[in-house]
């Protein structure tokens, strides 16, 4: 069984013990993460963290709300809301001390990007480091309500012949995505290429930020969009369009967001990092647990997290989708995933996927070391050091930093040893 949370001390084992240094003993068995040890708690009492309105800024969310930040040391943390993630990259380039942030839930791509300087101004590199996963698939792709008689769903092929239509009476197809090579760009590059749809020839590219993606569907700026929840249970909600498919079925059990740290700030603050890294754990075994989903609905719906009714987010962090043209679908095993099958872990391979993807789309270079990147910015041993002092059962630590190979749904497979064969297999990408 997961140990979570600290070892109850009777007064009768305390008099049992009976000494100074046997109390010191009862202490670190009640706090196994060494709060009481000076040279092991946190350096700082806080930090700044962004997130954006989206169901997996859970873990942070539920931290604060339920007091694991302040069970381990930082009372201070503060979870701040942020307009796009352009607006998180800016702010963690600033950094806490310059009125930014230190870390932020995170689109997993973004770090790297940010490490290299890709997306910051002037190019200039800003050392980043990702300490965690923070949740597993439940993200969508939602298409405008024109296409309903398509019957589009995981094939995207079945929109070739309405968008060629469209363009040709002199329309514009817009495709939305939240930020230039994140997690959402990939998804739904992959499920256009992956029906024959050229992302960057057929169909138009948009940034808009998730909370903004149903009012834009609304008024008619896109024709489709990737978005994490609960934006497209909304959708779905409001009756403006409907969901294609889920990302976890485009490759179940696929990586999300990811928590990342400026590594200045990891540099100056080890332990308050294992520290954060520990009650976002706790925060994540709570979160995943169906019975707390209701609970949870009802706290990230508040004014001050996401500002929705809790029904939007209730429905597909329990698993029940509702596509929004004629299907329903329950116990579909494609909820939002926070600690089980190792949710919370950073696997290595997965951080390759997402490199190599970017190196298929043309923002990285095709000659980019990819291990020794991921090597760079992808901080597992924080994982694996607040995994130890949190007593987390080892069948809940990974024995690899690598998942191995992985299937997509149209067949492909990604080796994270050999990025260059997947890279080869795939007949859609920049400059082909």
């Amino acid at each position: 069984m997961t140990k979570t949370t600290a070892t109850s001390i009777s007064r009768r084992q305390i008099l049992k013990l009976g000494s100074a240094a046997a109390l010191a003993s009862a202490a670190r068995l009640a706090f196994p993460s060494g709060a009481f040890a000076a040279t092991a708690g946190p350096e700082v009492t806080g930090v700044k963290l962004g997130f954006i309105a989206l169901t997996d800024a859970a873990p942070l969310i539920i931290a604060k709300e339920k007091g694991f930040f302040e069970k381990h040391g930082l009372p201070d943390v503060e979870v701040l809301k942020q307009a796009s993630w352009a607006a998180t990259r800016d702010n963690l380039v600033l950094g806490g001390e310059a009125n930014g942030i230190d870390g932020a839930h995170i689109l997993t791509p973004m770090p790297y990007l940010m490490e290299t300087g890709k997306v910051t101004q002037n190019n200039v590199p800003v050392p980043m480091s990702i300490i965690a996963r923070l949740n597993l698939d439940s993200q969508g792709i939602s298409v405008a309500k024109e296409y309903a008689e398509t019957g589009v769903q995981l094939d995207a092929s079945k929109l070739k012949e309405a968008f060629a239509a469209k363009k040709a009476a002199g329309g514009e197809i817009k495709v939305a995505m939240t930020f230039p090579g994140g997690t959402h760009d990939l998804w739904i590059r992959y499920w256009l290429a992956a029906g024959g749809i050229d992302p960057d020839k057929d169909v138009s590219t948009i940034v808009v930020p998730p909370p903004q993606m149903v009012a834009n569907m609304k008024v008619g700026n896109m024709d489709a969009f990737c978005v994490g929840e609960p934006w497209n249970e909304q959708l779905v909600n409001q009756g403006i369009g409907f969901t294609a498919c889920t990302t976890g079925e485009l490759w179940k059990g696929h990586p999300e967001k990811a928590l990342g740290l400026r590594t200045e700030w990891i540099e100056k603050y080890p332990n308050a990092a294992k520290a954060l890294m520990m009650a976002v754990m706790e925060a994540q075994i709570w979160a995943d647990s169906m019975d707390n989903k209701e609970e949870m609905s009802a706290i990230l719906g508040k004014r001050q997290w996401f500002n929705v009714p809790p029904k939007d987010v209730a429905g597909r962090l329990k698993g029940t989708i509702n596509y929004g043209n004629g299907r329903l679908v329950e116990n579909t095993g494609l909820e939002m995933k926070f600690w089980k099958d190792h949710a919370s872990y950073p696997f290595k391979s997965h951080d390759a996927w997402f490199l190599t993807e970017n190196v298929r789309w043309g923002k990285f270079a095709p000659d980019t070391d990819i291990k020794a990147l991921v090597d760079k910015v992808n901080r597992e041993d924080i994982w694996r050091a607040a995994a130890a002092d949190l007593g987390i059962a080892a069948a809940d630590i990974p024995a690899s930093s690598s998942r191995g190979p992985e299937t997509f749904f149209d067949g492909k497979v990604f080796d994270p040893e050999n990025p260059r064969a997947y890279l080869d297999s795939l007949s859609i990408k920049a400059g082909a």
